[in-house]
């Protein structure tokens, strides 16, 4: 059964590079006032243990480390999904994974499927080849990470099903960041369009602070309506810590009246 609203909580935090251990602490006190339950999922930045490393080599985490122990205990404490993404090591390669942790220590995961070249990021990880669409209350997510956010056909929703049963892959778009400052316009630019022309909420989580590499990150992250307009703003260069309500029930009603996703071209995406 859906439900009538998801509350998403959006955790706009500075990194500390490189050091999962400190990371850790700093969530935990972040997330010290958030209660149990008064949260469906709470959301952390693009490779919230270590900042936008290429050291996976050196810190690259694994289903059996502390981290996956950190993040199944606050899913459980919280009563709410935890989810962001991490450096991963998996059979001899490295991923950039969005893990999607679950109270009861269920794990989905969606690797990063647009590598940043420019950044050397497609010298150190391996593309994912899966998309992912997660359920919580009712609610389809699709998560996404960073620069995955600038190639609109893999994002693109589609209607499922045939006849009464045909809906919208997913509600939710979901994006995870590291995204610079020098480029936050687009970010701004990008997020509304993905929201409009999928008819979907879109959510995107960035970081702040600078980076050992110098490049600095502002945050804005936001929550888009359907429509395009802005539900929710962090303030730039500020830590946020701030729960949204999506009205899933107005998104369907929407969607009954201006049913634009019904004219999309059919296309066939090559991975």
């Amino acid at each position: 059964m859906v439900k009538a609203e998801l509350k998403v909580t959006l955790v706009q935090s500075k990194l500390y590079w490189e050091d999962a251990t400190k990371n850790l602490q700093h969530f935990n006190q972040l997330l010290a006032g958030v209660k149990a339950g008064s949260t469906d999922v709470i959301v952390l930045p693009e490779m919230f243990t270590t900042g936008f490393s290429m050291q996976a080599h050196k810190y690259a985490h694994t289903t059996n480390d502390f981290v996956f122990e950190w993040m199944f205990k606050t899913a459980k404490q919280k009563q709410a999904v935890l989810c962001g993404s991490i450096m991963f090591a998996d059979n001899g390669k490295y991923y950039n994974r969005f893990v999607w942790m679950q109270t009861d220590g269920k794990t989905q995961y969606y690797d990063k499927r647009h590598l940043f070249s420019m950044g050397t990021e497609d010298k150190t990880y391996t593309a994912g080849q899966q998309p992912l669409v997660v359920m919580v209350n009712g609610v389809a997510i699709r998560p996404l990470i960073c620069y995955d956010l600038r190639f609109p056909v893999y994002s693109r929703n589609t209607l499922n099903g045939a006849g009464k049963n045909l809906k919208p892959a997913y509600d939710v778009l979901l994006f995870v960041a590291n995204w610079p400052h020098v480029r936050i316009d687009a970010w701004r630019s990008l997020l509304k369009a993905r929201a409009i022309e999928n008819a979907c909420y879109c959510i995107g989580v960035n970081r702040i602070g600078k980076d050992a590499n110098g490049m600095a990150h502002s945050g804005h992250s936001k929550v888009f309506n359907y429509k395009g307009e802005i539900l929710h703003a962090c303030k730039p260069d500020k830590t946020c810590v701030d729960t949204v309500t999506l009205r899933i029930n107005e998104l369907a009603v929407y969607r009954s009246q201006f049913a634009v996703l019904n004219d999309a071209d059919n296309f066939s995406l090559k991975l």
